[in-house]
């Protein structure tokens, strides 16, 4: 009974660092082999087909394993906006707009490229912070984001479920700060990949215990409690991958009881794709 015990505890310590790191390994090796769209998106799919088994297996809320009849939704806004973020990082990258269209010689790129990936990050979190609590805080952009937050489980699955308008604010928030910055390609690049390992780790619905972690990464443990209904809940936690600016700002958020199980929204949302993407528009 007690190396169970054990065994449980470290499975919960250890299961989400070591999805992160092997999503992150992954599209290095794609990088390396200067393949870096054809490494991350193979990882990103041997990531979401573990996760399909592990949440079957140790699910944090069972209740969420239930069908809710919008996995086809899900599944068009997430090749919709995920689609979109590869499209306008490629983009960027093919204009060389952080290496030459703007360029920066303070960017430290003699620096390992671990602390240039650190360094970037805080840089662009700042900008999705802003855009993720102004997104909560204004009505006109909650429109937009209430598509996501209008889920009434999390798991892996509805990770990608963003409005495209609501996608296309963070970007602009935070990849032009990167280019002012001077990040170059490479950096860019992992930047991206950190985005959407961290993103998809942070809807599972695994049983998983962060730990430290939480007080450095958005974890599941953390973004739980932003889906609260509760609006001095759900308003905390904006962090997408970093939660600095949270502590910085005061909105970091973790108390010691139980997240809740119902979460979603007060108000309606169409239960079909086009639905979905015409409802902010309307009055």
């Amino acid at each position: 009974m007690h190396m169970l015990a054990l065994a449980t505890r470290l499975r919960r310590a250890l299961l989400w660092p070591a999805l992160l790191v092997a999503g992150l390994a992954g599209t290095g090796i794609g990088m390396a082999w200067q393949q870096p769209l054809l490494g991350f998106n193979l990882s990103y799919l041997v990531i979401a087909l573990a996760l399909w088994a592990l949440e079957r297996r140790w699910p944090h809320e069972p209740r969420w394993l239930r069908d809710d009849g919008q996995m086809l939704p899900d599944l068009l806004h997430t090749l919709l906006t995920k689609g979109l973020v590869q499209v306008l990082v490629l983009v960027s990258l093919v204009m060389g707009l952080s290496d030459a269209v703007i360029a920066a010689p303070w960017w430290p790129s003699h620096w390992p490229m671990l602390v240039q990936v650190a360094m970037a990050l805080v840089v662009a979190e700042l900008g999705l912070y802003a855009a993720h609590r102004l997104a909560h805080e204004w009505p006109p952009l909650w429109r937009f984001h209430a598509v996501h937050h209008s889920v009434s489980r999390l798991w892996f699955w509805n990770t990608g479920r963003f409005h495209a308008v609501d996608t296309l604010a963070r970007v602009s928030a935070s990849l032009p700060l990167l280019w002012m910055a001077g990040a170059p390609a490479e950096v860019l690049q992992w930047i991206s990949a950190v985005t959407a390992f961290v993103g998809i780790l942070t809807h599972a619905n695994l049983d998983v215990r962060c730990g430290p972690f939480n007080w450095v990464f958005n974890t599941p443990e953390l973004h739980r409690w932003h889906h609260s209904r509760r609006v001095e809940e759900g308003n905390r936690n904006y962090g997408e991958n970093l939660v600095i600016w949270d502590w910085v700002f005061g909105t970091w958020y973790l108390p010691s009881r139980r997240p809740p199980q119902d979460i979603g929204i007060d108000g309606p949302m169409p239960s079909d794709f086009l639905g979905q993407c015409i409802a902010p528009f309307r009055r």
